[in-house]
């Protein structure tokens, strides 16, 4: 938890003055259907106790659902906000992004300059402002210079616009994952069933299919061991369509290395919800015309920002899936920290075991004429 204190723009008179927190969304259809929004605008109360502010001063102002912002003809909420900021009872008003409070140039410079004067800062979802400050009022200044109007036909949306719809469509989903709600295209094996639920496909074969990986994999430790033995017992695997004319249909085909991987590597086999599994970074390539390349990689399961163990029926447990993980990795050849490595054929008895004693690197096998096996 954050010090009241922890910055010097906010002092013991803001705290002892009210926090308003003020909540809107434009219609009453977002109001009905973007309920995440609506619990990530009221999850700023959590946000003012953290910054020292007592439950009995923070007051939510809520009562302009469904009005726009474009003016504040209707917005009885906001107009007593501006009353009470220019009473000086406000230590500070909290808003997810400026454009809740005001999407009219002239409103927003009107708080701006009321609170100026009655010393009341401004407090979104980046962080804290004092409009008594320059580059505080410059920068708050600029963040309501969104149009009031939406783009003509032909447009596009501002580039000052877009940090910020972006930053609230991630807010949106991390908010609905955060509480097991977003959906996602589930794996083979399971299926969403009348009421919405993630449960097991109904299809016994395809569960059998499905343990019987889990089953392989826990005996010979080996991806590649499993897709071996399905080829041997001339075995399909179930794979269901997803998209197109095809939605939803159930095709059996010959098993690969990939697909046992992505049947090994998904929690969602083990009954848990989990969201943020890939982080996608940005690079500059090198050339007369630089272009930015974003690049995914795969977080580690002890790293996984959201995690909801036993959200629904699996085909084995947490306590089963962590030591798969930990044994996938052991099992890949070429690896920075150094692991293992699977146990592949040949007649050596220490490969992977013999670390060299002056590096402390792991020891390559090689097979001679003659039978001999030097490390």
């Amino acid at each position: 938890m954050r010090h009241a204190f922890s910055t010097p723009k906010l002092r013991p008179e803001h705290l002892e003055r009210q926090a308003f927190i003020y909540v809107r969304q434009s219609t009453l259809l977002q109001v009905r259907d973007n309920t995440a929004s609506a619990a990530r605008q009221y999850d700023l109360v959590q946000r003012a106790l953290e910054l020292g502010w007592p439950r009995e001063h923070i007051i939510v102002i809520d009562q302009d659902q469904g009005q726009s912002g474009a003016s504040v003809v209707g917005r009885d909420g906001f107009q007593w906000l501006v009353s009470e900021v220019g009473l000086g009872h406000a230590g500070a008003v909290l808003s997810l992004e400026v454009s809740r409070l005001a999407r009219s140039c002239s409103d927003w410079y009107r708080l701006i300059e009321i609170g100026a004067l009655s010393d009341t800062l401004v407090i979104d979802e980046e962080g804290l402002y004092d409009p008594a400050q320059y580059n505080d009022r410059l920068l708050l200044g600029f963040k309501g210079t969104t149009p009031s109007a939406p783009p003509l036909r032909g447009q596009g949306v501002s580039e000052t616009e877009l940090p910020g719809l972006r930053s609230r469509l991630l807010g949106g989903k991390w908010e609905k994952a955060q509480q097991g709600q977003l959906r996602f295209r589930p794996p083979t094996g399971l299926v969403y069933d009348p009421t919405g639920q993630l449960v097991l496909d109904p299809d016994q074969q395809v569960q059998q299919a499905i343990r019987l990986v889990f089953e392989l994999f826990e005996q010979f430790s080996s991806a590649l061991a499993v897709v071996r033995y399905f080829a041997a017992q001339h075995l399909l695997f179930p794979v269901r369509a997803w998209g197109g004319q095809h939605d939803g249909d159930l095709t059996w085909q010959p098993l690969t290395n990939g697909r046992v991987l992505s049947v090994l590597h998904d929690p969602a086999y083990a009954g848990a919800y989990v969201f943020g599994r890939t982080q996608t970074r940005t690079r500059l390539l090198p050339g007369e015309a630089p272009r930015i390349k974003g690049r995914t990689r795969q977080i580690k399961a002890t790293e996984w920002p959201i995690v909801i163990q036993g959200a629904h029926p699996g085909y084995l447990s947490w306590e089963h899936f962590l030591p798969n993980q930990q044994r996938l990795a052991d099992n890949r050849t070429y690896h920075p920290d150094d692991q293992r490595g699977a146990v592949r054929e040949g007649s050596a008895l220490l490969q992977g075991v013999v670390l060299c004693g002056r590096c402390g690197r792991r020891m390559s096998v090689r097979y001679l004429a003659g039978g001999r096996i030097p490390y």
